[in-house]
């Protein structure tokens, strides 16, 4: 696939738009000729993270309480001034000087970087060494990732519910300590390396052979944080339209029975990152989530990060945000189900805990704790499905 191919129902994600002074670069086009590009995410330190807060701090306090300034009182005495046109009697514009020191062209100069280029040494230049250096640093991770695709491959991108949702694991080492976890849709798989830095195993899932190729080529990238902290994750194929998990051997990243006996037997945790976008999968997502519930065989808590995203819509003639109004009917119906196997309860969590990562926190991410509780097996009644997205 030598040609990249852009179609009219692309979907951008916008994280990489909020990154100042970062690279992204393209290394190759996947199957479906999409580019392919690599970013880095660098894991903030203490005092990053108090100017990072320190700046938000400032800019909520400017917004709030803006003084006027001389700058100010001068634009409103300007705009009582007759507009100057010239000659020909159009309006003439005063433009602000220009502080380029450097000359007259004011824009940096980009150049693409070429990754890899045949094993001559002699072709590499000095970025090699910086990239060598990157690749072996402890607060780096690099994520290979697409930037605009349909709908259907969105989990190629890289989207801020899966930073937030990162911000928390970090935020909560002690809770993830040593222990095993599920990540459901896990795209690329940032989420799942950053816990597997804290977790003895992670089951990094989703579906799609392209999707999950490039999902294991970041765990690969990244797998000296995740050796250094003792962890281990394994990347399986796990289709929500499905009832059952495939155990064929045949099939490429299926699982092994031992696999599925470790996640029922040990599992205690469920995660995933910003997964309800479209009702469909929604619905599959929450009948997936119900049936490992209750092959579990202890109590386990799931946490849900999503993104209030509003569209307007045709049907309605109005604003609206339906796939989290749906989202947010499969937890009700989740929080009321009455099975005789578990019971479920629900909490939107606060998202007040420090930012790791460099992203924007808007107001529209949320953050959703679910617990499941077995159900004594004494009261156990018959098993049922979850009428997940049905009234």
């Amino acid at each position: 696939m030598n040609q990249i191919i852009f179609q009219h129902d692309c979907v951008l994600s916008d994280v990489h738009m909020f990154l100042p002074n970062s690279r992204h670069l393209m290394t190759r086009l996947n199957n479906v000729g999409q580019p392919v590009y690599i970013s880095k995410f660098k894991l903030l330190s203490n005092a990053e993270k108090q100017e990072r807060n320190d700046e938000a701090t400032r800019a909520n306090h400017d917004s709030e309480t803006h003084i006027p300034q001389e700058s100010d009182e001068e634009e409103g005495r300007d705009r009582n001034v007759e507009a100057a046109l010239d000659e020909d009697g159009d309006l003439d514009v005063t433009h602000r000087p220009r502080n380029n020191p450097a000359g007259d062209n004011c824009r940096e100069v980009v150049c693409p970087v070429i990754l890899k280029q045949s094993h001559n040494h002699a072709l590499q230049n000095e970025e090699s060494t910086d990239e060598e250096i990157d690749e072996e640093a402890d607060d780096i991770i690099r994520i290979e990732h697409t930037m605009a695709t349909p709908l259907e491959d969105v989990g190629k991108q890289v989207w801020r519910g899966a930073l937030l949702l990162a911000d928390f694991i970090l935020s909560n080492r002690l809770m993830f300590q040593g222990a095993t976890v599920v990540e459901l849709g896990a795209g690329a798989g940032l989420t799942s390396i950053i816990m597997a830095t804290l977790a003895k195993r992670v089951y990094c899932t989703d579906v799609g052979e392209d999707l999950l190729s490039m999902c294991q080529r970041n765990i690969t990238s990244n797998e000296h944080m995740i050796e250094h902290a003792g962890g281990e994750v394994r990347v399986r194929q796990l289709d929500w339209l499905r009832s059952d998990i495939c155990t064929d051997p045949d099939v490429e990243l299926s699982w092994t029975e031992e696999e599925v006996a470790d996640i029922h037997d040990n599992a205690s945790f469920i995660i995933a990152a910003d997964v309800c976008y479209d009702d469909e999968l929604t619905d599959g997502f929450f009948r997936t989530l119900y049936r490992l519930c209750n092959n579990f065989a202890h109590a386990c808590t799931v946490f849900i990060s999503i993104e209030k995203r509003f569209n307007f819509t045709l049907r309605q003639m109005d604003v609206s945000c339906d796939a989290y109004n749906h989202f947010q009917h499969c937890l009700s119906q989740l929080e009321e189900l009455e099975d005789g196997q578990c019971s479920y309860t629900v909490q939107q969590l606060p998202c007040t805990f420090p930012q790791f990562l460099q992203y924007e926190r808007i107001e529209q991410l949320e953050l959703w704790k679910v617990t499941a509780n077995r159900v004594p097996s004494d009261q156990a009644q018959s098993n049922s499905e979850p009428c997940t997205g049905t009234s």
